[in-house]
This record gives C-alpha cells, structure tokens and sequence, in this order.
C-alpha cells in the first residue's frame, strides 16, 4: 500500500524548503521554523492539517508584514511547484484576507496556482465576498494560462473533494453558469475536465438544470460535447431517461416494446465466499432482444454493482463499468471481470452479505450473493 500523502513532509522537505526562504531572505532561521512546524503533536496531524501548520510556521518565521512576507515567497516560488507547496496558497488564505491586502491576494493566488493550486485557498474568499469574487472568477476565465482558467472552475465547485462547501452555489448556481459558459469550448484538458466536474457538481442539487445545459450545448462543439458527456456521467449512472436519450442509449422498461431489449441475463461468481484482501471473477452473459425496436442497433451501458457493506451494518451500491458500446440486436454480450476485495485509501471493506448485480441501461437484469469475511 503506498505511503500517506503527509508523509512528504518530513524533516528532510522543510529544512530544503527553509533553505530556499533563507537563500531569499539570510534573516530567516530555518531551525526555528522547522521547530514550529513539527512541534508537539506533529506526528498526529493528517495531510491538511499538516499543510496549516506548515503555513502558520512561515507566517511565524517571515516579517509580520504579510505583503513584506509575500514579496519574498514571490522570490522563490518558481523552485516551489506541485502538490507539496500548497502551504504557498494556503498562506494567502491565512494571512491576506485583510480588506487592505485583497489586489495582492488576488495575484498571489493567481500566481501560485500556476505551479500548485489555488483551488482550496479560493473559497474562504468567495464565501466571505461572493459578490466581489464572481467577478475575479469571471477575469481569471479568460486568463490565458489555463492553470488560471481552470482556477475559474475548480475553485469555485459547490462540492470540491478535501475543500470548503460553498452553500450558496448549492442553493442557487446559477451565478457560475456565465463561468462556465465561457470555458465550455477551452482548449484545455485540464480546464475541460475541471467544467465537466463542476456541472456534475451541480447534478447533486440541480439535475434539471444541467440537463437542460447539456441539452443546449451538445453538437454545438466537439470540445463542449466532450465536457457534456463528462458532466452527465452520474446522470448516465442514474439512468435518466433524458440523458440516455440524449446519448442515444436504447431505452429499456416502460412500455412493453423496451421491455424486450434483454430476453436472458444471467451473472455468476467464482466462488460464493471471500476474504477481504481476496478476489473473486464474475462471469456475465446476457442475450440480447431479436428483433429490431426502434434502430437497427442498440447502444448499452452494462455495469455490475456491489452492496459494500458498511461500518454501521447499512450497505452502499457501487457500480463499475464492464461495456459501453453498440451492440446487434440478437447478439450475445458475455464477458469475464476480476474484482478485488484489498482495502483501499478510497474504499475499507467490512464482514457480510455483498450482494452483485447486473445492469443494463440502469436497469438491473441479474443478481448474485456473495460473503465477505474477514481474512
């Protein structure tokens, strides 16, 4: 299993990095700051938290003034790049939120999402001026260095993993969809990807709207119809009938036509025990509807799910992707999966009934038990 991410902070990293400060400005002790970031319960803290205390040590160790402070990071922050240095904007976030500071803040977290990320630091800014931040995000969308597009986006996410909520863009999103509207042909990847997140975002809350917006913008550009596909993938999971159709999926259920689309499924597993830590295959086959519906072909998303069981004794439905495709009508979709019950930074698994099942087009076909026990 690999190492926790805060690992990276060792003694080794911040006395390397005190050395650059000190390079930029000798009045810097680099044992004191060392000692004020590993202090007491050092050992204890998690990633975040290690990234604040890291920040607090610098703001301790630079002059009190924080654009004084600022000026010298300015100095080496092109040495500073990648995920380590996030203590950079988390600086700002920390120490600049002062009314006098804001143009400095700005182009400080400007600046060191080109070599980071901003993403996190951002948002206590937006939720204390949201109506002075829309605004900046809306400048920051026609930057042309994407890593300051995309900071547009990212940091301006309802629901962005490992940062803050931002509540009013859950209850109301509709001040970012000029935002994102801007970005929606980017010539960027990274930007792309970060839109299509932020709509999907916004699907948890506000699914009519963003389908609405797919609707809209798909075949208005190739790059756009790749953000729509993208921000549609928990809709695609869900089975909306609207999405589907969209997508051109086969509809399945609902009238006694769609309801011919699978006439057999069948899924079984290898063994009906494992141990965590263990593996099991599945084997599915599912035979296909003879006769034409409505197309000569039939587009099929099959899936297989899990009931993961919980800490608490409740269960949790996961699905992952076996094909996704067309297929002819009459043909046999069969296939082999190897799926793996090791625990996971993501996923801890727990002692009990799993239940597996089959699913196409979001509906499920089949389904089989399985026991998990503890190794």
């Amino acid at each position: 299993m690999a190492e926790p991410l805060k690992l990276m902070y060792d003694g080794e990293f911040l006395e390397q990095f005190g050395g650059k400060v000190h390079a930029a400005w000798p009045k810097f002790s680099i044992t004191d700051f060392t000692k004020r970031a590993r202090r007491e319960d050092w050992d204890r803290l998690e990633l975040k938290p290690r990234i604040r205390r890291i920040t607090e040590a610098l703001g301790a160790s630079l002059p009190d003034d924080y654009e004084e402070a600022l000026d010298i990071l300015f100095l080496i922050d092109k040495e500073c790049t990648g995920f380590p240095y996030l203590f950079f904007p988390d600086f700002v976030e920390v120490f600049g939120k002062e009314e006098k500071h804001w143009d400095r803040s700005m182009e400080a977290l400007a600046r060191f999402t080109k070599r980071s990320s901003s993403e996190f630091a951002v948002r206590p800014f937006i939720l204390e001026h949201p109506e002075r931040m829309i605004p900046q995000l809306l400048k920051w969308a026609d930057d042309p260095n994407e890593h300051v597009r995309r900071l547009s986006s990212e940091g301006s996410r309802p629901r962005l993993p490992w940062g803050q909520s931002l509540p009013m863009f859950k209850i109301d999103p509709s001040p970012m969809l000029p935002l994102l509207t801007k970005l929606k042909q980017d010539p960027s990847l990274y930007v792309r990807k970060s839109v299509a997140n932020h709509l999907n975002d916004i699907v948890k809350d506000h699914p009519d709207l963003v389908i609405e917006l797919a609707e809209q913008w798909k075949g208005s550009h190739p790059l756009t119809d790749w953000i729509v596909r993208h921000a549609c993938r928990t809709l695609i999971k869900r089975a909306d009938r609207r999405v589907m159709s969209l997508f051109g999926y086969t509809s399945q259920g609902g009238d006694e036509e769609a309801n011919q689309l699978v006439t057999e499924a069948s899924l079984s597993l290898s063994q009906d025990r494992v141990e965590i830590g263990g593996e099991i295959q599945l084997r599915y086959r599912i035979k296909l509807a003879g006769k034409p519906i409505s197309n000569d072909r039939m587009k099929l998303r099959i899936e297989y799910g899990i009931d993961f069981m919980k800490s608490g004794g409740k269960t949790s439905l996961k699905r992952f992707l076996l094909s996704d495709r067309e297929y002819s009508f009459g043909e046999i979709a069969e296939g082999l999966r190897t799926h793996r019950f090791a625990n996971l930074t993501t996923r801890k698994h727990y002692a009990g009934l799993h239940v597996f099942t089959l699913w196409v087009n979001g509906v499920e076909v089949a389904k089989e038990d399985l026991e998990v026990i503890d190794a």
